[in-house]
């Protein structure tokens, strides 16, 4: 099975919650990416790994033409209720259903580092962006400032080690390697910009909701049963409670400008 195929059926298996409990939480890298590629009524813009549309609706408000692709039903669903007569294909993010040259603008948004081959998802992104076109990725930051590490730790703990290459969170986080990677696809780095991208939770249950949505929580309930993950996150989150009862984890996000 392609990684587009397992990474669409993990990440759609609880889309309503990701849609409202996890998706939101991205909204500064969303809005720090279209400041810094300058998003406007001009734009045509495509969304790699669109997930659920919350970054698209944002694009929309800003007078933007969009599209989006996403290997994941469930998240599509959402999107397409969200969004109507807007161009959302299924797919993987290796393979572009869209022909050269299509776009002006291009985001990929925490999508790249789960591909089996990240550095063919941004040759296709050269590829559909056409010449001098702005280009935003965006990834986790290094795992010493993020505090989700504790979240994905806990989760990580109920899965088998990861075959050699396997994408992950952090698999581009390492300085200096998304944009070695993004150079090597072809397109040419401008800035990188670290976005404070704190996830903020009302309570326990909320915050256990919204991590059990995500792809490697989804991995951790196939092998080990909703009711094991269920008690691991809210160990890891319990250790990061606030006094009120709500949970904060402070994270840095990675957003890699560039031109095509």
């Amino acid at each position: 099975m392609a990684s587009g195929e397992v990474q669409g059926l993990l990440w759609g298996a609880a889309a309503t919650d990701w849609a409202e409990i996890a998706e939101p939480g991205q909204i500064p890298f969303y809005e720090a990416a279209f400041a810094a590629i300058e998003l406007g009524g001009s734009s045509h813009l495509l969304d790699v790994g669109c997930g659920a549309g919350l970054a698209l609706q944002l694009a929309a408000k800003a007078g933007a033409r969009i599209a989006g692709l996403d290997a994941s039903k469930g998240l599509l669903d959402v999107a397409r209720q969200r969004l109507s007569d807007v161009d959302l294909r299924r797919g993987d993010i290796e393979e572009l259903p869209w022909d050269d040259d299509t776009f002006n603008a291009v985001t990929a948004f925490n999508s790249v580092q789960y591909a089996s081959d990240p550095q063919a998802v941004l040759a296709e992104i050269r590829r559909v962006a056409s010449p001098g076109s702005p280009v935003a990725i965006a990834t986790w930051g290094r795992v010493e400032q993020c505090e989700m590490r504790v979240v994905l730790a806990a989760i990580g703990g109920l899965l088998p080690p990861p075959p050699p290459g396997a994408g992950g969170p952090f698999a581009l986080a390492a300085p200096d390697m998304l944009e070695n990677l993004v150079a090597a696809a072809g397109l040419k780095p401008r800035t990188s910009i670290d976005v404070p991208t704190p996830y903020i939770y009302p309570d326990l249950d909320t915050a256990v909701r919204g991590q059990m949505a995500s792809g490697p929580a989804r991995m951790a309930i196939e092998r080990n049963g909703p009711a094991t993950v269920r008690d691991a996150l809210a160990d890891a989150l319990t250790s990061v409670t606030l006094p009120d009862g709500s949970i904060r984890l402070d994270n840095v996000f990675k957003v890699v400008v560039a031109t095509a």
